[in-house]
């Protein structure tokens, strides 16, 4: 039903949470992340002020996620407490862990919904090479690689992210063929990373682009598989 709640389980699991603190400094330290659920947490352990509607990083092994902070609670020195959600399309670092206590639980609750991803080309989890040139200065140039990436754009985490509203050159290999792109930077979170749209490309270009990550993202869960990663 559209009205269930979602499943919430509790957990103590250590995490690095990373960003832009509420005084526009940035931050990294390890917190626990609490009542957790698909597409959310409380974090406990906090250091760092956080201010409500930013974005912040999170890790969990050796995997990260970016998400919304919703609420903060500050009681102190080493007793801030904040509710994260997940940005959409992110994946859930804890989703193993919740399936583990679910199945233990009786009887064992339904699955929470999966959010639809309203793009119009999904993101692949892919470390994909970039280089990005600023086009109102000829010496900024950065080799990176995208955190995640589609056909229409991707996002570059970093902890100097340019504004938003900046006008970009994007180059990057599509089989074997250079492509130079207009871009822009869309979204810009401190201390984590910058979303960034790529304005140039043709739809025959973008859906050249897409097969490419998605395959490079088959051939990444492929490997994990056998490796028993996943």
């Amino acid at each position: 039903m559209a009205n269930e709640p979602e499943i919430r389980v509790d957990v103590d699991l250590s995490i690095r949470v990373f960003g832009m603190d509420a005084d526009g400094r940035p931050f990294s330290q390890n917190a626990h992340a609490r009542n957790v659920s698909m597409h959310g947490a409380k974090l406990t352990g906090l250091e760092h002020r956080l201010k409500t509607g930013d974005t912040i990083g999170l890790q969990m092994g050796n995997q990260k996620a970016r998400c919304k902070v919703i609420w903060v609670v500050d009681a102190g020195a080493r007793k801030i407490e904040a509710g994260v959600k997940m940005v959409e399309g992110q994946p859930c670092l804890w989703q193993k862990e919740m399936e583990h206590k679910q199945q233990a639980a009786e009887p064992a609750p339904r699955s929470a919904p999966s959010v639809m991803d309203k793009r119009k080309f999904p993101r692949q989890r892919v470390p994909f090479s970039l280089e990005i040139q600023d086009e109102s200065g000829p010496g900024t140039n950065m080799r990176t690689r995208a955190a995640d990436i589609n056909g229409g754009g991707c996002y570059v985490e970093t902890l100097l992210p340019l504004p938003a509203g900046r006008h970009l050159n994007v180059s990057f290999w599509v089989d074997s063929e250079k492509i130079t792109t207009k871009a822009v930077v869309r979204t810009c979170d401190g201390g984590v990373g910058m979303g960034i749209e790529f304005t140039g490309l043709d739809e025959s270009t973008q859906k050249r682009l897409q097969r490419q990550v998605e395959a490079m993202a088959a051939e990444t869960k492929a490997a994990q598989k056998a490796q028993g990663t996943v």
